[in-house]
């Protein structure tokens, strides 16, 4: 199958959007789809663009999106067009943006985390956006997804806010979880043999989030504190700022700063934490569905984390991990984390299980095998 696989960026550039374009793109490769990239896409910009961005940007306190004008959207989807190979047999974008406007009689295919509509002040950046962006915003992610001949969500919280938003029509919508962005060769019996090493004496805690706030820094710092307190000893494990905005306990708190999974020492110590770790906690504030979930099941690591965004696909309760209401659940949150490390079995039998998640359901393969079988449908 000849798929055009087009992003607004270098879709082989793996410190976008988590690396996630160049995932996806991988994994239909490996599913032996023939990948024709088209990405790269520029724009220009006329005397009213210019001219609406000066105001903005020294007149007012909004934020306007320059992907969502029509102006721009239309440049991408004619670069598109003029790049479209005579052979190619659909149009695949991990993106709603790219396609929007393109017009073509192939098949048009999206795979992404959410709609415009879900995003509006959940994200900081989706927040204080200008009327006009608003509008814009939502009519092209309108023409985008009722012009697609197939939308796939990485959850079904994102796939609910196409039909009930756009009234997108639910036959042509599927929910098709991300992967792992880390190697992934283990074994049962490998994850055993690790869950087995981990240390019983204290509880380690691994938080991964850039984003210290969003991704819930402060309510990770607290429920350490609240574990610790509680007389079970507790270290909590940051990885992603390099200094931590809040005041901490250097004896209940290891900083790792920024991790980069590009280099073989930044993949190794990350892949240790994976390991060695009892719990990934990330009580986010506003998340789609992010990877970490499926990097740590990929080690029979269980996922303590909030009823947000699209996390309750991912994440399901007493197998792969436990989501919770935060902050009226907060005391809930630390019971659980206490009981299950206190009862060994339990604890082993929650990492295996999660470990099964990501076999099953979290993985590139089993995500690209149900994606081709989809797209060889249409």
């Amino acid at each position: 199958m000849k798929i055009a696989y087009t992003t607004i960026h270098d879709a082989l550039d793996i410190s976008h959007w988590s690396g996630l374009d160049c995932s996806i793109a991988r994994m239909l490769e490996s599913q032996e789809a023939d990948l024709d990239f088209i990405g790269n896409l520029h724009f220009s910009l006329n005397l009213l663009i210019r001219l609406k961005l000066r105001y903005y940007r020294h007149l007012s306190s909004l934020h306007f999106d320059l992907d969502r004008e029509p102006f721009v959207a239309r440049q991408y989807a004619h670069h598109i067009l003029n790049r479209l190979k005579p052979d190619t047999d659909l149009v695949f974008s991990p993106g709603s943006i790219p396609v929007a406007l393109l017009e073509t009689h192939l098949p048009k295919v999206i795979y992404t985390d959410a709609t415009f509509a879900s995003l509006i002040n959940f994200y900081s950046s989706f927040s204080d956006l200008s009327s006009e962006t608003i509008r814009h915003g939502h009519q092209l992610e309108k023409i985008s997804l009722e012009t697609a001949s197939l939308i796939i969500y990485s959850s079904q919280w994102a796939a609910d806010s196409a039909i009930h938003t756009y009234g997108i029509s639910p036959e042509k919508i599927q929910v098709v979880p991300f992967g792992s962005n880390l190697p992934g060769n283990r074994t049962l019996s490998d994850v055993s043999d690790l869950v087995q090493r981990r240390n019983t004496d204290r509880l380690d805690l691994l938080f991964i989030g850039v984003e210290w706030e969003r991704k819930g820094g402060d309510q990770a710092v607290e429920i350490t504190n609240r574990l610790n307190a509680s007389g079970i000893r507790t270290i909590l494990h940051t990885v992603g700022s390099e200094r931590i905005p809040c005041t901490i306990n250097p004896d209940t708190i290891i900083n790792h700063g920024y991790i980069s999974k590009c280099t073989c020492a930044g993949l190794s110590e990350l892949e240790q934490l994976f390991r060695t770790c009892h719990f990934l906690l990330l009580p986010t504030l506003a998340d789609c569905t992010p990877v970490v979930y499926s990097e740590a099941n990929s080690f029979g690591l269980p996922c303590i984390s909030t009823k947000v965004g699209g996390i309750p696909t991912i994440i399901r309760n007493d197998i792969n991990g436990h989501l919770f209401s935060l902050p009226e659940e907060m005391t809930c949150l630390c019971d659980y984390i206490a009981a299950v490390f206190s009862d060994k079995a339990e604890y082993r039998s929650l990492c295996l299980s999660s470990f099964g998640e990501y076999q099953n359901r979290l993985n590139w393969s089993v995500s690209g095998k149900r994606i081709m079988k989809i797209l060889g449908e249409l």
